[in-house]
Order: structure tokens, then sequence, then C-alpha cells
């Protein structure tokens, strides 16, 4: 088989010329080799080029297990010679965000000592991981500044190919994995790293470079973050937000987190007046649930089903019910989710670990607990009224079996 070309090479290339050297079938679809291409396939961390070819769009690019670069079509492509055509908002993306991570790999690098472990290129964002836990605030806003001032030095970025006698004299931020003529991209007097990828020619052409979040990955750190035009549209959306919630609060931009604060306090000041006056309420229902519940033998089964109660108020409700002497209380609740609360009171004769894990099983849930209070839950729909009767008819059976 023929080697292609990696006219790719030259990232700002965005059209050419080329010959079909062989036809495939690839994953359902029809594929083809080409002489030339400057088309990226998938690889190091960088997602693979789209475009067409003699206007066919190329839905993939990847290396086959032979070395071959194989392109995968949306249709067969009969003719021998193509017009190939990059898709340029997609490949500068990329070139954005893979400079952007060699720049802040060495940030991290100098600020930390952390090294980068990994690299993945999303559709949404970066993401680096770091060969240590999580840095603090500080070190990543050092580092991302370092990164940005690197990009608004306008650095040359450039890429050459070197022999492996040549690596010893460079200071090489990470060793290759690979033998032979090895590609070295060099931001200038910043990071020299071995790679494959497509890059800017200049680190001003990267744009601004903003860290978003950073998260624990094992005993690594993985580091999301934004280049170009994706951190400017970013900045937008956030920007957006921020004018909607001033607007909303009719408070400028310095004073948002105090309004925000306002309002967290007066929401716990509200939940906390609402608890208040639901306890209020359950004194005077708790009566009329009494005088309505089923006689069982010398017990009374008070049995309720709430359209939407917080578990806390069910617990809270139980508790009182059964603070009356020979009470059984049978609990549940619809929404926000379907829970079980079942309770007995001193002296009765019954086992609600086992009932609720009756009544659970018989709804696709699960539950238990102790003789006297027990707990469960069933998924979003369940029959909470199968639930309870299966609960009555367990009370039954162990009434008749004691």
């Amino acid at each position: 088989m023929k080697n292609t070309q990696r006219l790719y090479e030259d990232p700002y290339l965005r059209t050419f010329s080329a010959s079909v050297c062989e036809r495939r079938q690839v994953d359902g679809r029809p594929a083809v080799v080409l002489d030339a291409t400057a088309f990226y396939p998938t690889g190091g961390g960088q997602p693979h080029d789209t475009g067409t070819l003699n206007g066919i769009r190329v839905l993939d690019v990847r290396v086959a297990d032979d070395g071959a670069i194989l392109h995968l079509l949306a249709e067969p492509l009969t003719a021998e010679r193509v017009e190939g055509v990059v898709d340029w908002e997609r490949r500068f993306d990329h070139m954005q965000q893979h400079t952007g991570q060699h720049i802040l790999s060495q940030a991290f690098l100098q600020t930390c000592g952390a090294e980068t472990v990994s690299f993945h290129m999303g559709s949404e964002d970066t993401t680096i991981d770091l060969n240590c836990p999580p840095p603090s605030s500080e070190v990543v806003a050092a580092a991302e500044r370092l990164a940005n001032q690197v990009v608004m030095e306008h650095r040359p970025v450039s890429a050459r190919f070197v022999d492996e006698a040549e690596l010893p004299n460079i200071p090489l931020r990470k060793m290759p994995n690979v033998t032979g003529a090895i590609r070295i991209v060099e931001v200038e007097g910043f990071d020299w790293s071995p790679c494959g990828g497509t890059h800017v020619c200049n680190t001003g052409a990267v744009g601004p470079i903003k860290v978003t979040r950073v998260e624990r990955r094992k005993k690594l750190a993985r580091v999301h973050f934004l280049c170009g035009w994706r951190a400017l549209a970013d900045h937008a959306r956030k920007q957006e937000i921020v004018r909607e919630l001033t607007a909303r609060l009719t408070t400028g931009e310095e004073d948002l987190l105090a309004a925000v604060e306002r309002m967290e306090a007066e929401i716990k000041r509200l939940q906390k007046s609402l608890a208040g006056v639901r306890m209020e309420l359950l004194e005077h229902q708790v009566a009329d649930w009494l005088a309505g519940g089923k006689e069982l033998g010398r017990a009374r089964v008070v049995r309720l089903a709430f359209d939407e109660c917080d578990v806390k108020v069910l617990r809270e409700a139980a508790h009182r019910l059964i603070a009356t002497p020979g009470v059984v209380a049978l609990l549940a609740a619809r929404q926000p989710r379907v829970q079980f609360v079942f309770a007995r009171s001193e002296g009765v004769d019954a086992d609600m670990g086992r009932v609720m894990r009756a009544a659970c099983a018989a709804v696709g849930g699960r539950g238990g607990g102790r003789p006297q209070f027990a707990q469960g839950w069933a998924p979003p729909g369940a029959d909470v009224e199968r639930a309870l009767e299966v609960a009555w008819q367990q009370l039954m059976a162990e009434r008749h079996e004691g």
C-alpha cells in the first residue's frame, strides 16, 4: 500500500487535490485511502477533521491497523481524482485548543511541578490530567495567568522533525514513546513537546485560555479549560446569565453576590417558618387521622397516602401518631419521590421492618428497619395504594400468626 502524504503537517492548508489509492468498507460506510490528504486523523488526544471530497461529506478520518489513513464518507466516491476541502472552523478550533494545551501544561509544570499525563479534546471543552491532587485555586490562577502571558507575547509556534540523537539537547516537557524521526512542536522559548497534531503558528492565535473547573480523578487532577473562540463564547454566555440575574434582582453586578446571599437567608427563614406551620397543622390533623383509623385486633391502623409530602414530615407524622398507645401508622408519599414510613406504638405486636419489606417488594422498591419503625422507597409512578394494601395484609397475617 502506498504511504499517504500527510499534507496536514501544514495546518493552514484548507484545500488540496489527491488521487484515490484504495476503496474500503468501514463500519458499514464507504471509505477511501488517498495518496495525499490534508485531513487530520484522530490521534494524540485530538479529534479528526471533517470536510468534503468532491462535495461528499467526510464523516471520520482514522488510521487503520495497517497504517492507512481512512476517510469515511457519507456516500460512495467513484472518481479517481478528488478535490478536498477541510472544515476550517473545526480545524482552527482544534488548533487553538491543542496549542493552548501545550501552553497550559507547561504553565502547570512551571508553577507547581505538575506533569500532564493525558490530554483529551472534547466537543465542549478540553481536559488535561495532572499527576497530582487538585491544585489550589491560587495555583490554578497562577498557571492560567502564565499561560495567557505567553499568549499575549505572540511567540512563534513551529514544528520540525528531529532524530533521536538530538533529543538530549532539547528541553522536552515529556519524552516521546515512538522511535525514529520525531516531530517536535515548539512554543518559542517556553515549551517543547513531541506531537503530531495541528497547531497555530503564533501563540496570539490561541486566544484567551480559561480554566473552567478542576476535579479529582483518583490520584490525578483533571483540569477543564477553553481556548480562543470557545473561551469567548463561554464568557458571552455567562455574561448573559449575569445580565439576566441583575435585571431580575434589580441590582448591579458588584452587588449580585450579596443579593443572592440575602435571598438564601430569606429562603431559610421561610423554610423554617413553613416547617413550624406544618408542625402546627400536624397537631390538628393527628386527631382526625386517629379517628379515621381502622381497628385491627387491639390496634388502630392509620393508613394514609399523600400526593406530595417530604419524608421528614412523614417521619414526624408517624412519631406523633404512635405517641398514642395502640397505633400502627402506614404512611406514604407519591411526590417528590415515592416514600414509605411505617411505625407502631410500644406494646403493639407487629414487626414494621418485615411489613415494610413486603410492601416495597410488591411495587419494585426496597425498604426495611426496626420492629417499631421502618422506611422504604419505590420507583416513580409506583402503585402506592397497592403497597399499603400489602402492608395491611401483612399486618393481618401477623395478627393471625400471633
